[in-house]
């Protein structure tokens, strides 16, 4: 039997989705957890984990070199990789959202929106009929409106702590964000039987939870 090639995001979905795989009776061993290691394999369920940054998950599980893959509904709206969706896993939910600083007005001219989610904060100002210049930043989103940067933001909410405590309130609710289960077309044909199992052991738990 071949193995079954997972990429898996780090950090808070990464111990979440393990939590999630344990329950479907996988069994994983209590060191996967804290491995450094960027290629897990656990030989007696024939897994194989890529661990990745989650943007490049879907880009993982397009090209082939995983089978499967769990990525955040941010990171596929944003990526838009030709990949099957099979699964909501209903874990790390959030939104995106679009903040700044209270009781300011947008630019009336080309307002500026900071993001690391160009494709999808352009498509939903377009949507809303509103032309905007958006500036791509890779961390700390908060800062741009507090430095001048940029009238608004769009980034990922689940508390709402960091914008409180960065002085920031939230304008406008985009969409509500839970990890996905996803696989490559080719594989999901080739290996069709043991991604099936997979996705329904896992749905089995789903299922429960609710």
């Amino acid at each position: 039997m071949s193995y079954l090639t997972i990429a898996m995001p780090k950090g808070r979905i990464f111990h979440e989705a393990v939590d999630l795989l344990r329950k479907s009776n996988y069994q994983l061993p209590p060191e996967f957890d804290e491995s450094r290691k960027l290629i897990i394999e656990i030989e007696e369920e024939q897994l194989r984990f890529i661990l990745a940054k989650p943007m490049d998950v879907p880009t993982y599980v397009e090209y082939g070199v995983a089978d499967l893959g769990i990525a955040g509904k941010d990171v596929m709206l944003e990526e838009e990789r030709d990949v099957y969706e099979l699964l909501d896993l209903k874990i790390s939910p959030c939104y995106l959202a679009v903040a700044g600083l209270p009781d300011t007005k947008m630019n009336e001219v080309a307002p500026k929106i900071a993001t690391k989610y160009p494709r999808v904060a352009s498509s939903y100002f377009r949507e809303q009929g509103e032309q905007v210049e958006i500036i791509k930043l890779n961390g700390s989103i908060e800062l741009a409106p507090i430095i001048g940067l940029a009238d608004r933001i769009v980034d990922i909410v689940s508390t709402g702590r960091t914008l409180k405590e960065n002085g920031l309130v939230e304008y406008e609710h985009i969409v509500d964000i839970t990890s996905r289960l996803i696989v490559n077309p080719v594989s999901y044909r080739m290996k069709n039987e043991r991604i099936q199992e997979l996705v329904d052991r896992l749905n089995d738990v789903i299922l429960e939870k609710q």
